[in-house]
């Protein structure tokens, strides 16, 4: 049965060379790559809602998301050094547990990649909107039909300056935005050290108001820590990113690990230092819920300079979220063209090595969204479609350990099974914490994948049978 049918790891790499990319991305590459992703809206914005959810325990929150991205960053890393094509869990699932599933996880992070891309962008715009309007712009013109506007062509200008950049070449946009990465943790360093000095252990007080487990308030908001942890997993992924560069590192074995692992060590890291600066420099009531929370925190704390060079250099830096999931979508869709998922014509290289067509047909996808369509109610819906590939990741993990246990493993996770098992249980229960709407219309989106599956990609897969 095709839904069965599995992937050989051989035929990972594709045999025509014109539909190989280039290897041009060292580990900094990488490295920046993932912290590029991964620190961006997340925590200048989320930590308000978090707070909102949880209280001050949303450090636990923070926490708890952070060990379930890690185990699932450590069975990405094994994977994508034993695999070290593009794809990430789509391609990992084809050769573990099958077409069919492989399908449901590559319609589960289009969801995720093309929300997070819309979601930035229309950010993004937020931030420059007003610049443009006091010169004379049309404000009908920044902002989508859902708002009263006509078309958000602020979004949709970022997306095809980040697109453009990635056509031009995959080892330039990595230069620019190892640039752009610095300036933001430069940014969130500033935070902690301004912020952190006016650390008061009463605002901890009392810890955790609204309990453990995700329960519907009296306002009809569901609260608790595993309810703000589900929505703060938004600012920890990105890592993933990485492993849809495997094909394009020059030493997979190596730089994959590093990358993956290492911007997630970074990341958490800043996390938990903006999250307890911010907790602790004021009662969590007063930031709870603001769609700038640091900027908040800085303003009343008699800080508007500090808080006008973060909010500057957010607009700067925001684009580099932007790049890692454009770049990531791109990849994963040359790789379903590759199998005859989408026409195999836009799986064609460019003589830069990239993959000029694809990243065109990415773009404009996004584009559409973000200067036409409401993304705000729907952007939680990201965090559902990765919580489904991040749970794929930990069961192929386990799958090919268990089948294939003398595979070359350049990367070896330690504790494999505990690894594995963590991923899968974090990630399923992060699931079911989410708001009941975000995952009933996960299963409609994928209840509508699985009818384009049997009605149209089934019959065009090209993999061959194990």
């Amino acid at each position: 049965m095709s839904w069965t049918r599995r992937k050989p790891i051989e035929a990972m790499t594709p045999a025509h060379e014109g539909q190989r990319l280039a290897r041009t991305l060292s580990w900094p590459h990488l490295l920046a790559l993932g912290v590029g992703a991964i620190v961006g809206t997340g925590i200048l914005t989320l930590i308000g809602v978090g707070a909102d959810r949880a209280g001050p325990a949303v450090l636990l929150s923070f926490a708890i998301a952070g060990a379930i991205c890690a185990c699932a960053a450590l069975a990405y890393a094994e994977l994508a050094t034993m695999m070290p094509a593009a794809g990430s869990a789509y391609s990992y699932s084809y050769v573990a547990l099958g077409e069919g599933i492989a399908w449901v996880v590559g319609w589960s992070l289009i969801l995720e990649y093309s929300l997070v891309v819309s979601t930035v962008a229309v950010g993004w715009s937020g931030y420059a909107a007003p610049l443009l309007t006091s010169i004379g712009f049309p404000q009908a013109l920044t902002q989508g039909p859902e708002l009263g506007g006509i078309i958000n062509l602020p979004a949709i200008f970022i997306i095809a300056v980040v697109a453009g950049l990635l056509m031009l070449g995959t080892q330039e946009s990595a230069r620019l935005n190892s640039v752009l990465v610095l300036i933001k943790i430069a940014t969130l360093s500033l935070f902690v050290w301004v912020a952190l000095p006016a650390f008061d252990a009463q605002n901890l007080e009392p810890f955790m108001p609204f309990g453990f487990a995700k329960h519907m308030g009296p306002d009809g908001v569901e609260r608790g820590v595993m309810a703000a942890a589900a929505i703060i997993f938004f600012a920890f992924y990105g890592f993933d990113a990485i492993s849809t560069a495997a094909e394009e590192a020059k030493n997979p074995d190596r730089d994959l690990a590093i990358g993956i692992v290492g911007s997630l060590i970074v990341c958490t890291i800043i996390y938990v230092l903006v999250a307890a600066a911010a907790v602790g420099a004021m009662p969590f009531t007063r930031f709870a819920d603001s769609p700038e929370p640091l900027a908040l925190i800085l303003r009343e704390m008699g800080q508007g300079q500090v808080a006008r060079i973060v909010a500057i250099a957010a607009i700067i830096a925001l684009p580099t979220v932007l790049l890692g999931f454009l770049y990531g979508q791109s990849r994963i869709f040359l790789v379903m063209a590759r199998d005859g998922f989408l026409p195999q014509s836009l799986a064609k290289i460019s003589k830069r090595g990239t993959p000029v067509r694809i990243t065109i047909v990415t773009a404009v996808l996004v584009a559409i969204i973000a200067g036409l369509l409401p993304i705000d109610e729907i952007a939680a819906l990201a965090n559902a479609g990765t919580l489904i590939a991040f749970t794929a990741v930990g069961w192929c993990l386990l799958v090919l350990r268990r089948r294939s246990p003398d595979l070359k493993r350049p990367f070896r996770t330690p504790a494999a099974w505990f690894v594995g098992l963590g991923a899968i249980g974090g990630c399923a229960y992060l699931f079911v914490s989410l708001p009941a709407k975000t995952i009933m219309a996960c299963l409609m989106w994928n209840a509508i994948g699985l009818a384009v599956y049997f009605l149209y990609g089934q019959r065009r897969a090209a993999a061959g049978k194990s």
